[in-house]
């Protein structure tokens, strides 16, 4: 495994298939430099190769979940624009940076493991992104949400504006966005953001891990499967839907995890599944 300086992987126990994995610059807020995007997938794709790993945790540490987009990385971005004398060539490399970090958020949807976000204190801007693209999310009553973007005088780009009125449906995600404003994760609750908002911090860890050794101890091919066949029904009408899952389901069905349940119901005993 790889050393990071932007994210941690942390295993819950030895024992657990559950992992973490951290936002690692709580000096900063968790605020997302250019290597973040180049380290963040990677970690990601480690955690979905291993055959150890059933569920992800993402989480920040220190104070804050993550502040947003780093000031001095953004303006490094925009300065190479400035800098160049064609337009049409510093545009095209812009749009390519553009693209690249958009794929590091995606990269979420991509890995077959699911993605919980525990979320407590701000997660602002690029925060949204993120916990927009993972399969689902907690937080705390008094964390701190904001799609930041447009005050900043920019067009919100990493996939908040394309994931969140999935979410919370497309007028509130565009009151958000137009507004920039800051609302609570009580609020968040409300809305659907996130499915429980807790009342602290070791309640939030403590549910989420619960939550996340849960969905660990099910069949990874029923859990990867749901994932996949959810993200997929997005962009496609019902009977389309309908005709991907059977598809899916005549090659993942008849597995021995199937088996394995039968026959653990038969004996009254909890199923146990091969890693995957």
């Amino acid at each position: 495994m790889e050393n990071y300086s932007s994210v941690e992987i942390v295993q819950q126990s030895p024992s657990s298939p559950v992992f973490t994995l951290y936002l690692n610059r709580p000096l900063n807020s968790n605020a997302l430099t250019l290597q973040f995007f180049s380290e963040f997938p990677k970690a990601l794709s480690y955690l979905d190769q291993n055959p150890n790993v059933a569920v992800i945790i993402l989480s920040g540490k220190g104070k804050h979940f993550c502040a947003g987009i780093d000031l001095k990385s953004l303006t490094s971005l925009t300065a190479d624009v400035n800098a160049s004398s064609d337009r049409g060539r510093s545009a095209e490399k812009l749009r390519r940076q553009i693209k690249f970090m958009q794929d590091a958020i995606t990269a979420i949807e991509n890995c077959r493991k699911p993605v919980i976000a525990c979320i407590h204190g701000a997660c602002i801007g690029g925060g949204v992104d993120i916990v927009t693209a993972c399969d689902v999310r907690y937080c705390t009553e008094d964390a701190l949400f904001s799609v930041k973007e447009v005050d900043l005088a920019i067009t919100a780009d990493l996939g908040s504006l394309q994931r969140l009125p999935e979410i919370v449906g497309y007028g509130k995600a565009m009151e958000l966005a137009l507004t920039g404003r800051r609302f609570s994760g009580s609020e968040a609750e409300s809305m659907g953001l996130v499915s429980k908002a807790f009342g602290c911090k070791a309640d939030l860890e403590e549910g989420v891990r619960a939550i996340a050794e849960g969905i660990g101890a099910k069949s990874p091919l029923a859990v990867t499967g749901t994932k996949r066949v959810m993200l997929k029904s997005r962009d496609l009408t019902l009977n389309q839907g309908l005709d991907y899952v059977a598809t899916w389901n005549s090659a993942m069905l008849l597995s021995s995890d199937l088996e394995e349940v039968v026959s653990a119901q038969l004996r009254k005993t909890k199923p146990s599944f091969s890693k995957l």
